[in-house]
């Protein structure tokens, strides 16, 4: 396997450790990882998943123990310069089935090789039904820790793939800090979308898929989503990696949106700061996916950001419920969360061949209230 780092420390540990954060800063890994450059001439005969992009994956194998079919998402248009990727229609209608994969599959040899008995997870909704349904593919005893409030209909999804829930009174932040407590107990494989890197190479799949389907080109502009921000910096990791082997010659802007509601990142960023100065207050959200406060990884989002010459949108609640309509009409029904982007660009253009990712599924969450259809233009 290969090793975990600490970007600020420079603290290493063996990726097959149960350590799931920097001892000294208890901040976020990253991973020392060299991948190789993908043959699109010979994607044509490999596995309909994201696995098939084996040559940049930490956890290459031609035959992963666990999977479900996800990735290889449809692109399709929405006007003459933007379009979207349906990453909705994963195996559990998120995208976030991406980075389950691989940390399932991680979890998995953990085992095998002794001294894991259980995987655990925190999330607002979509990433813990990923985690619950890979661990559930693996045979992998799972307890996901999810704040009070969560979509019943996402409460459920979890409950049906064998997981235990342990539902934390008060925000997404009090959960984290519950759940990071309970990953220091032995046996634990904290399985992060945040802190383990595993997952945004999971994530980073979207791009080069996105690389496939272009016939090997990159869109002018990505739009993404940002929470705890594992698409952006997947995508990030991709575009690096894909450029570095000389598969693409330029580099697409990266565009983070973010809740105007709870926008931490999106002020920093406007501010001219290289990390975050203080967490930002927890405001009601529809879009309650990337009402992160504090992300762990704020540092290294605003670096992506800013070297990729993208910048920081908001979006309102009022937009989001409007995008969700319009999006529904088009035959498209997305979570709120998921509906973010498509809202941002509808207000601010963005420069050439733009594409954004309708992240969740609607049937997730439901339609939200406060628009009638005759106001959606």
């Amino acid at each position: 396997m290969t090793a975990y780092v600490c970007s600020r420390c420079q603290v290493h540990a063996p990726a097959d450790a149960l350590t799931w954060c920097c001892p000294r800063c208890r901040g976020p890994w990253d991973l020392e990882f060299t991948s190789g450059p993908v043959s699109r001439a010979s994607l044509t005969s490999r596995v309909n998943s994201l696995w098939r992009y084996e040559e940049a994956l930490p956890l290459a194998t031609h035959a992963p123990a666990v999977t479900l079919g996800e990735g290889r998402t449809p692109l399709v248009p929405l006007t003459d310069t933007v379009s979207a990727k349906l990453d909705f229609l994963m195996p559990t209608l998120s995208f976030k089935d991406r980075g389950a994969a691989m940390l399932a599959e991680l979890a998995l040899r953990l085992r095998q090789g002794g001294g894991l008995s259980h995987v655990l997870a925190d999330s607002s909704g979509n990433a813990g039904t990923a985690i619950a349904a890979y661990c559930a593919r693996a045979g992998l005893d799972c307890v996901v820790y999810v704040p009070e409030g969560t979509s019943p209909k996402k409460l459920e999804q979890i409950r049906a793939h064998g997981a235990r829930l342990t539902v934390v009174a008060g925000d997404r932040e009090a959960t984290a800090r519950a759940a990071r407590a309970a990953a220091d107990a032995p046996g634990a494989f904290y399985a992060s979308h945040v802190y383990n890197p595993h997952f945004l190479h999971g994530t980073k799949t979207y791009v080069y898929e996105l690389w496939e389907d272009l016939g090997g080109r990159l869109p002018d502009t990505l739009v993404v989503p940002v929470g705890n921000g594992t698409l952006l910096l997947g995508a990030a990791l991709a575009v690096d990696e894909l450029y570095g082997h000389g598969l693409v010659d330029r580099r697409p802007a990266l565009v983070a949106v973010q809740a105007e509601a709870v926008s931490p990142l999106a002020a920093a960023f406007h501010a001219g700061e290289e990390e975050l100065s203080a967490p930002a207050a927890a405001h009601p959200t529809l879009a309650e996916g990337i009402a992160i406060p504090n992300p762990p990884r704020a540092r290294q989002i605003l670096r992506a950001v800013r070297a990729s010459g993208g910048t920081f949108l908001t979006v309102t609640d009022d937009q989001i419920r409007v995008a969700q309509r319009d999006l529904a009409r088009r035959g498209l029904f997305v979570e709120p969360t998921g509906v973010a982007c498509w809202a941002a660009v509808r207000a601010a253009p963005q420069r050439g061949r733009c594409v954004v990712p309708l992240c969740g599924a609607g049937a997730k969450t439901g339609l939200a209230a406060g628009v009638t259809p005759q106001s959606v233009q």
